[in-house]
């Protein structure tokens, strides 16, 4: 919570404006019984009609001073907490960024949506209230009470021992509340993962039909959702009935003891009437504490879980060793023994792999699934560190590079194309910042989807939807292989990034990636594709089998005799 918090400093004098505003306006409210009761006791009582004009102007001068500044601190209080979200919104964004994989395992997406929409909003309502309802109300238990003993302390003895006990009350209340409203933000998060998986595989399950299947999975979370909020909302709602029955007690021996002492001339109306109005006041103020309660408890987990994106440890950043005047110039890759781990997960994906890639090298990476192929290509721009032995590009091991400069120097087409919502020219442009349309289109000729834009209703400028959705999967690889071109890499990596190509266009899309001065890396099943590469990687089960050119494989491999005779016969592979 102290991390979320420390984000209301720059607010400071707006929030201290706002609060003595609050106490300007508790002031007027406090006290109006005790002007109500001096005006009974000197104006009504004796019939005095100046003393009831004078007192009774007084009191309105102070309400119209109470409202205005109740007017000028709402204003207040708002500024505060939506700059206060504001912020908080900017540096979770900012951190989530700078995470690596690894932290990102740790969160699902619809964990981190939900904190940048509900807890913010729950941590955002809390401190408007904070400055405008929820101090002011202790204030008024605590103002009202010391008033009702100035008046008279003998009437007054009852708030002893009401007071303490429903604040002892609502302290126990509040730490069973905040457990049970914890719970229910994890059940939001269920409701909306499940809502975004529904949305997203909206073709799958349509073309499969689980419409069915999908209702009970959202019909299961929605229904833990309304459970969880419907038994926390009616825990902390039945304290209300508590403290009210323990006030309207404690009301009615006012009224029942100030008539006595009245009657007998120990005490007078006036005084009488005020205490009543405290203690209505004081009565209101607690009635309040309910949903103080909810406020609270909800803040506190909203809070606490944003303060745990916050304050986690990004595990993959700059070294202190970085060279800022490294730069990546030509391109070679070296694998020096090693392997990979994902978090949380004993078992090596890769396995003591030893290679290196030439400056200007085509290496085609081929292998069964799961054989670590993307788990060796994240390695690289080192969107994972490796859990045994060393990476180096240029000659240098990847800590001694900036990650800006690291990765600004890589083209990376993952195995499943993102596309942004935005225009064609946005998609390609996000590769490089600047880039012009000559460099847009050049891009896209190269990636052979120049002729495909130019066909469309809009050309450059149509808009492409969520993801891509109304793009073919031919149609989003080449975009997103543009978008890696358009930079120029010194190293370029396609995961399985042509698998959707015919093998014409896949043709001249390599024709093309020619022309660059770049080391290339390619994941592919196709053997057609391997062979245009100078050398082949051979990988099985996260170990390097083999590497070599086409020819050399075939003659030292049996399983890379296989996977050719499954695509190319056995009559072709043995000839070779």
């Amino acid at each position: 919570m102290r991390t979320v918090f420390s984000f209301i400093k720059p607010y400071k004098l707006p929030a201290i404006v706002a609060f003595l505003l609050m106490l300007v306006e508790l002031a007027a409210e406090l006290l109006l019984p005790l002007l109500l009761g001096k005006m009974i006791n000197e104006g009504v009582v004796n019939q005095d009609i100046d003393n009831i004009v004078m007192w009774g102007s007084i009191m309105i001068g102070l309400s119209l001073i109470g409202f205005a500044s109740g007017i000028i601190n709402s204003f207040y209080s708002s500024h505060v907490s939506w700059g206060f979200a504001h912020d908080i919104r900017e540096r979770l964004f900012s951190k989530i960024q700078e995470f690596s994989f690894a932290n990102l395992n740790k969160y699902p997406t619809s964990g981190l949506v939900t904190r940048f929409t509900n807890d913010v909003r729950q941590v955002q309502n809390t401190v408007f209230m904070i400055l405008r309802i929820i101090s002011k109300a202790p204030l008024i238990v605590i103002g009202g009470v010391t008033l009702a003993f100035i008046v008279d302390a003998k009437l007054s003895l009852i708030f002893l021992v009401t007071v303490p006990l429903l604040i002892g009350f609502i302290l126990l209340i509040l730490r069973f509340a905040s457990r049970f409203f914890d719970k229910v933000q994890k059940s939001v998060d269920q409701v909306n993962r499940v809502m975004q998986e529904n949305l997203a595989g909206m073709r799958l399950i349509k073309a499969f039909f689980r419409r069915n299947h999908e209702e009970k999975r959202f019909t299961t979370a929605n229904q833990e959702l309304a459970d969880r909020t419907r038994f926390t909302f009616r825990f902390v709602e039945s304290s209300m009935p508590i403290l009210l029955f323990v006030m309207n007690l404690s009301l009615i021996f006012i009224i029942w003891y100030g008539n006595t002492q009245a009657i007998a001339g120990d005490t007078s109306v006036g005084n009488v009437v005020a205490i009543v109005n405290y203690a209505m006041r004081v009565s209101m103020a607690i009635s309040m504490f309910t949903f103080i309660i909810m406020a609270f408890s909800r803040m506190k987990a909203s809070a606490e879980r944003l303060g745990e994106v916050l304050d986690l440890e990004v595990n993959l950043k700059d070294s202190d060793q970085v060279n800022h005047g490294n730069h990546i110039t030509k391109g070679s890759v070296v694998f020096d023994n090693v392997s990979f781990a994902y978090p949380e997960s004993e078992e090596d994906v890769v396995k003591d792999i030893n290679f290196q890639v030439a400056p200007g090298e085509k290496l085609a990476v081929i292998g069964s699934t799961g054989a670590g192929k993307t788990s060796l290509f994240q390695l690289i721009p080192r969107l994972y560190d490796p859990t045994k032995g060393k990476v180096s590009v240029d000659g240098s091991p990847l800590s001694d590079y900036s990650l800006d400069e690291l990765r600004g120097s890589i083209g990376y087409v993952p195995q499943s194309p993102l596309l942004f919502t935005g225009s064609v020219t946005d998609n390609i442009a996000w590769g490089k910042d600047q880039a012009t349309t000559e460099e847009i289109m050049q891009a896209a000729k190269d990636a052979q989807i120049h002729d495909t834009i130019m066909q469309l209703d809009d050309q450059y400028e149509t808009r492409v939807g969520q993801k891509g959705v109304n793009l073919s999967g031919g149609q989003k690889q080449r975009i997103s292989i543009a978008r890696a071109l358009i930079r120029k890499p010194k190293i370029l990596m396609l995961d399985d990034s042509t698998s959707a190509l015919d093998l014409a266009t896949e043709s001249r899309l390599l024709d093309a990636i020619d022309t660059y001065q770049c080391t290339m890396l390619i994941i592919t099943q196709k053997i057609t594709t391997a062979m245009r590469a100078d050398r082949i990687l051979l990988m099985d089960e996260g170990k390097l089998l083999a590497i070599g050119t086409h020819t050399e494989l075939l003659a030292s491999s049996a399983l890379y005799r296989k996977i050719v005779e499954s695509q190319f016969g056995k009559e072709y592979a043995h000839a070779k």
